[in-house]
């Protein structure tokens, strides 16, 4: 991957989306539609939005280049067959489940 590619294909198009999202909260507090903001019947919908609005401003999800070329590479080792998969199924989960059985939380 180029650096030209990174930024045209990763940055500059995660940075607008960034912006976006942060736009369309602000619009939503001004015109006070702020009522899908909330997931408890006891939340401020006011409050909720003002929140998202504000982490909103500090979101970065741009990626290091060479985080994304690691990715790549880790895939193209995956299709080669160079990279042991274990598999998700219904087995998996059992022996999970028998792993943690005895884990109390705090």
């Amino acid at each position: 991957m180029t650096l030209f590619d990174y930024y045209v294909t990763h940055v500059f198009p995660t940075g607008w989306q960034s912006i976006k999202g942060a736009f369309r909260i602000w619009c939503d507090l001004m015109t006070s539609n702020y009522k899908d903001y909330t997931l408890l019947h006891e939340d401020d919908p006011f409050t909720e939005c003002k929140e998202w609005f504000w982490v909103s401003l500090g979101e970065d999800n741009v990626y290091p280049k060479t985080f994304l070329e690691h990715l790549q590479q880790m895939c193209d080792r995956i299709d080669r067959g160079e990279e042991k998969l274990i598999p998700l199924d219904e087995d998996f989960f059992d022996k999970l489940e028998e792993f943690v059985k005895d884990v109390e939380l705090d």
